[in-house]
């Protein structure tokens, strides 16, 4: 099966994938070549992450605006 590329995974997919590689880095058996490959997939695993956190946060602050555009400072539930 072929990987999914960042852009087609979910953030708890990008993030579990994200931390498997976080492993092999810090495991030291990689080749200087196969740590700046697996690197470069962190980098782009954290901006797909951030991507979709910061996309929630637009979401959610657009769902927290008032009809009048005054903007819901927390999250009052009761």
């Amino acid at each position: 099966m072929d990987e999914k590329r960042p852009e087609e995974m979910t953030f708890e997919e990008s993030l579990d994938r994200l931390n498997e590689l976080v492993e092999l880095l810090e495991g030291g058996t990689l080749d200087l070549n196969g740590s700046i490959e697996v690197y470069e997939q962190a980098v782009a695993l954290r901006d797909r992450c951030r991507s979709i956190l910061e996309d929630g946060e637009r979401r959610i602050q657009a769902i927290m605006e008032k009809a009048d555009g005054t903007v819901k400072d927390d999250l009052v539930i009761g």
